[in-house]
C-alpha cells in the first residue's frame, strides 16, 4: 500500500494572510504607544480653561446651587484657570465637598476642552430626625443636613434621643422603607419614635394610641399580626379602647387598656380595672400570653396576668 507524503508546507494563500496580519497587528500596537506618549505630552502642557459645575437637582431639592458651591470653593475657580490640567488635584476637590453636608455625591472629571467638570448630587434626604432640641434630614447613610426653614421635605419622621446612643437613627430606614411600601401601613403611620434600641414605638394616625413594635426587624410577622388586630379586634372593642398595642413579643400581640377616655370622640366608661386586656392578646398555638415561645420565660418589661385567661 503506498504511503501519503506528508508536508509542513502552507497554503501560499494562507501564508500570505498570516504574514499580513501580523503586519497589521505590530502597526497598530506602535501606532497606539506613539498615540498614547502625544496625547500624554499634549495633556501636560494643555492649560485650564476654568470650573464648570453642573448639580443633578432632579428633585428640585434645591440644598444647593451651583453658586453656592462655587462660594465653598473660595479662590478656586480663579487659580486653576492657566494651570497645566494634570496639575490640578481632581481628588482633592471631590474630597473637600463631599465634606459638605448638602452634598450626597460628588464627581471631578477633567475634559478633552481644558476644562475641569464638577458634578454634584444634592442630597437625598430618606427622614427628618428630631433629636432633643435639635432637627435634622439624614440619607440613608446617616449624613445629616441641619433642617432649616429654607427647606422642607415632606418625608418619614424620627423622634429619639440620638446624640450619646449607639442606636443610630438610619437604623430605623430599613422599617421606614418597609412601611412607605405597603398603602395600608404607609397611611396609617405618623411618625417613629425611639425610646431604646429594642422599643421602637410606631405613632399611627390613630388619636392617642402608640405600637410598640420593638427592634426593627421581623417586619412580615410583626405587622401580619398588628394587621390581624386592626381587623379582627378594633372593630369590635373601638379605635379608643387601647393606647398601646405591643408586638415586640414573638407570635403574640399585647394591648394596654386606656386609663383615661379620650376628650373627643366621647366613649362610653369602661367599668373594669384591669390594665391589660388578654381578650386582645393573639397568641401563637402551646404560648401562653406574656411568653415568647412555648415553656420560655417572658422577658417583657411587665408580668402579664396569664392566670386570668379565659379557658
Amino acid at each position: 500500500m503506498k504511503k501519503r507524503k506528508l508536508t509542513n508546507e502552507m497554503n501560499p494563500d494562507k501564508r500570505r494572510r498570516t504574514i499580513f496580519q501580523a503586519v497589521v497587528g505590530i502597526a497598530l500596537a506602535f501606532y497606539l504607544v506613539l498615540a498614547l506618549n502625544i496625547t500624554a505630552g499634549v495633556s501636560a502642557e494643555r492649560k485650564c480653561t476654568g470650573l464648570r459645575i453642573a448639580v443633578n437637582d432632579t428633585a428640585s431639592l434645591k440644598f444647593v446651587t451651583a453658586t453656592e458651591l462655587a462660594h465653598e470653593l473660595g479662590s478656586l475657580p480663579a487659580d486653576v484657570r492657566g494651570m497645566n490640567i494634570l496639575d490640578i488635584d481632581t481628588d482633592s476637590i471631590e474630597r473637600f465637598l463631599a465634606a459638605i453636608d448638602k452634598i450626597e455625591k460628588v464627581n471631578v472629571l477633567r475634559l478633552t476642552d481644558g476644562a475641569v467638570l464638577i458634578t454634584v448630587d444634592p442630597l437625598h434626604p430618606v427622614a427628618r430626625v428630631f433629636d432633643k432640641d435639635k432637627s435634622y434630614y439624614i440619607n440613608r447613610t446617616g449624613k445629616r443636613i441641619s433642617a432649616s426653614a429654607r427647606y422642607h421635605m415632606d418625608v418619614p419622621v424620627i423622634q429619639g434621643n440620638f446624640s450619646d446612643s449607639i442606636f443610630p437613627p438610619e437604623k430605623v430606614i430599613p422599617l421606614l422603607d418597609y412601611i412607605s411600601a405597603d398603602s395600608l401601613w404607609n397611611s396609617l403611620v405618623s411618625m417613629i419614635k425611639v425610646d431604646k434600641a429594642n422599643d421602637i414605638i410606631i405613632v399611627p394616625i390613630v388619636r392617642g394610641q402608640v405600637i410598640n413594635f420593638g427592634s426593627p426587624d421581623n417586619f412580615d410577622n410583626k405587622f401580619n399580626r398588628l394587621e390581624r388586630m386592626y381587623a379582627e379586634v378594633m372593630p369590635v372593642k373601638g379605635w379608643s379602647y387601647y393606647d398601646t398595642i405591643s408586638v415586640k413579643w414573638d407570635g403574640q400581640i399585647v394591648a394596654t387598656r386606656r386609663h383615661k377616655k379620650l376628650d373627643q370622640p366621647k366613649f362610653a366608661a369602661d367599668d373594669e380595672d384591669e390594665e391589660t386586656d388578654i381578650s386582645a392578646m393573639m397568641v401563637g398555638e402551646g404560648i401562653a400570653p406574656g411568653q415568647v415561645k412555648a415553656g420560655v420565660k417572658a422577658k417583657n418589661d411587665k408580668p402579664i396576668p396569664a392566670s386570668k385567661v379565659n379557658n
